[in-house]
């Protein structure tokens, strides 16, 4: 399947990736590793964490979506300047060094597309928007599944051959597990 990748300043498309089916439902948004406060996450509810993102996009597209052929949206990669995001003071993923990275920490595909490539399309789409807002490198946190299958509820992060088939590099360990897989610090310089 060809698929496009674009920054991700349509609301409504952002929405189709992230929302709930129910405006009023307590979802995730991708908002629990952009906001930089635990509590603010726990604190927003229901339509409040989609005017949340609504806010962030106007400060710019909060990460790339992907489009089939017909123009539908299929997929969706969180991207942002690691320094606005919980990873600048989380504990448990080390910082490399003092650049002002980005982070990629969210790449979902919608069911249905599934198996067709589009987590490498979204990769690469992150990859680029840090590229174009002049980032100095791009990193990412995923799992380290060793080939094993990883269940599809925690499977956002990506995995590390993921990673590496886009040209990352393993920076650091870390002391974050998800699915009973260690996450890995993945790095890719654009300078």
């Amino acid at each position: 399947m060809a698929v496009t990748t674009r920054p991700a300043t349509v609301f409504e498309d952002v929405r189709t990736m992230v929302g709930p089916k129910r405006p009023d439902a307590n979802v995730c948004w991708c908002l629990s590793y952009r906001l930089t406060s635990s509590k603010e996450n726990r604190e927003l509810a229901a339509e409040a964490r989609g005017e949340k993102v609504r806010e962030l996009m106007e400060q710019g597209p909060p990460g790339v979506l992907a489009y089939d052929e017909e123009g539908e949206v299929v997929g969706w990669a969180a991207v942002h300047p690691r320094a606005d995001t919980s990873f600048a003071t989380n504990r448990r993923i080390p910082h490399v060094d003092d650049l002002d990275v980005w982070s990629i920490w969210c790449i979902r595909v919608r069911p249905g597309h599934r198996k067709q490539g589009i987590s490498h399309a979204l990769l690469s789409g992150a990859v680029d928007l840090a590229r174009e807002q002049r980032a100095p490198a791009v990193e990412g946190y995923p799992v380290d599944n060793r080939g094993e299958k990883v269940d599809l509820t925690m499977a956002y992060v990506g995995t590390k051959a993921l990673f590496e088939a886009a040209g990352f590099t393993q920076a650091a360990e870390t002391t974050s597990t998800l699915a009973d897989f260690p996450r890995v610090l993945m790095r890719l310089d654009l300078r």
